[in-house]
């Protein structure tokens, strides 16, 4: 019987399958911007806000099977396949076919490797903080290629163009749902008076 999952049956789950500070982070920080996105989209934020906390719940133990594996975890549980689709769409063109179609797909895609790089901008910040960060910092070490190598930027950029939205909204969104979770993700840092 398909059920709709609670964020707390989310969270567990993740920290189930990852035990690595930095995986659950991202998932908390994704989750904060799925949120954040959600309400300024008038959808339901709870739904986003789990899909984002558990889109990469397979990463740690099955990274050559990321995605697929997901799908295999999430159905076990009986989760919505509206939640499932949302997951393992992130991937697409890199681990998955599933290209996005719904806003809330898009928006995961979109964000998913914009967190990282947000997250190293604030690091390298006197602050270390995202409270006090504007998304120029973040354009500013977009250009910088050596930068948050790991970042796929064509993939945030692709998610942009499919929403419709310039890729500093994008920026200045991710940073918003961030700054909401900052201290759980510690990106709170201390901030300069």
């Amino acid at each position: 019987m398909t059920q709709i999952p609670t964020r707390e049956e989310a969270f567990n789950l993740l920290k189930k399958y990852n035990q690595t500070e930095s995986l659950i982070k991202h998932g908390l920080a994704v989750e904060g911007v799925m949120r954040y996105c959600a309400r300024k989209y008038n959808a339901d934020e709870e739904q986003w806000g789990i899909i984002g906390l558990v889109h990469d719940l397979d990463y740690e133990q099955f990274p050559d099977q990321h995605c697929k594996k997901a799908e295999e975890i999430l159905k076990e549980h009986d989760w919505p396949e509206e939640y499932i689709r949302a997951v393992v769409s992130h991937g697409w063109g890199i681990c998955s076919d599933v290209e996005p179609q719904s806003e809330m797909e898009k928006v995961l895609y979109a964000i998913d490797e914009l967190t990282g790089l947000v997250t190293t901008t604030a690091l390298v910040r006197p602050s270390k903080s995202v409270l006090d960060m504007k998304a120029k910092s973040v354009k500013k070490k977009w250009k910088d290629k050596r930068f948050a190598a790991g970042v796929d930027r064509s993939i945030i950029e692709k998610g942009a163009e499919m929403l419709g939205v310039e890729v500093s909204v994008l920026i200045q969104d991710t940073i918003m749902g961030m700054r909401e979770v900052a201290e759980e993700i510690g990106l709170k840092g201390k901030l300069l008076s």
